[in-house]
């Protein structure tokens, strides 16, 4: 297997924590299992993070990153169903490509206590991408973009994971889509 470059290593350090932050929570995971994670020893991890608050930060800058890129992508697309279709299809690449980063997100998305204010900041910025107001919410839209989005994460995380993500993909995308209310719209 070739040997990961600088910033592949970088990518998978920070997506492979943040599953793990996900999972265990910031105070339950140790720099020792990041580590394990990336087949790295702790000694090489902290060449590149100084300590696991590094590491978390690094996570969260690169969600809001992201998340920001997702909104600069759709901004230009008037609010209804081919931004949706563009945030759906873009957020499904994401999980795709990140999906620790993707589980970390959702799981604080649920209410997870401690969370950051930047937690908070990346879940408005996908909603801007959406076109949601949450100063003049509407409820409807808010569940169906909740429900769809957390089935989204936790379907192409499952198709990652199994290796299927180019079969499961467009049914990833339509079932979203269908769920955001734009049923039929293939």
């Amino acid at each position: 297997m070739p040997r990961l470059t600088k910033s592949e290593l970088n990518a998978e350090i920070i997506d492979r924590a943040a599953g793990l932050f996900a999972r265990h929570g910031f105070e339950h995971t140790s720099l020792q299992q990041i580590a394990d994670a990336v087949q790295y020893s702790k000694a090489g991890l902290l060449h590149y993070y100084p300590n696991k608050q590094a590491i978390y930060d690094k996570v969260i800058s690169t969600g809001l990153a992201q998340a920001q890129a997702l909104l600069d992508g759709v901004k230009d697309i008037a609010i209804g169903i081919e931004r949706d279709r563009a945030v759906v299809e873009a957020s499904v690449q994401l999980t795709f490509d990140w999906p620790g980063l993707s589980a970390f997100v959702n799981r604080f998305e649920l209410g997870e206590s401690g969370a950051d204010a930047e937690l908070v900041k990346m879940g408005m910025l996908v909603y801007a991408a959406l076109g949601i107001d949450v100063q003049a919410l509407d409820l409807e839209r808010m569940i169906r973009v909740s429900s769809a989005f957390a089935g989204m994460a936790m379907t192409a995380v499952i198709a990652a994971r199994l290796d299927v993500k180019r079969e499961w993909r467009a049914h990833i995308v339509a079932t979203t889509m269908d769920a955001l209310g734009h049923g039929g719209a293939r």
